[in-house]
């Protein structure tokens, strides 16, 4: 007797641009893009075929020497992604962490 292993379907879209992906994984997850709409910025895609809306949260306090994320020039901290049933998803960009200095080698003194 074969017993059929059931796969997972996903489909995703992106509400700026309008591209499409289908995932075929078991776990929660989530699909980011690379968006041609805002110069292949990392997008979040929706969940399901439509009914989305991308809102970008500016960041607010000071940027400083941060490296964060930009879109057209503006610090971006989070994208919410808005469904028309009311739920939300957060996608939150951290700023990337640098560092300055030199190695220190143990073996030379």
């Amino acid at each position: 007797m074969s017993i059929p292993i059931l796969t997972p379907t996903h489909h995703w879209h992106c509400p700026e641009c309008g591209g499409t992906d289908t995932t075929r994984e078991v776990r929660p997850h989530s699909r980011m893009h690379s968006c041609p709409k805002f110069g292949g910025a990392t997008l979040p895609m929706a969940s399901g075929l439509s009914g989305a809306r991308l809102v970008f949260n500016e960041r607010e306090d000071y940027v400083g020497q941060d490296d964060v994320a930009l879109l057209n020039g503006r610090p971006v901290m989070s994208i919410t992604t808005e469904y028309a049933d009311g739920h939300t998803d957060l996608a939150v960009l951290a700023p990337t962490a640098t560092a300055q200095g030199a190695a220190h080698d143990p073996g030379r003194n």
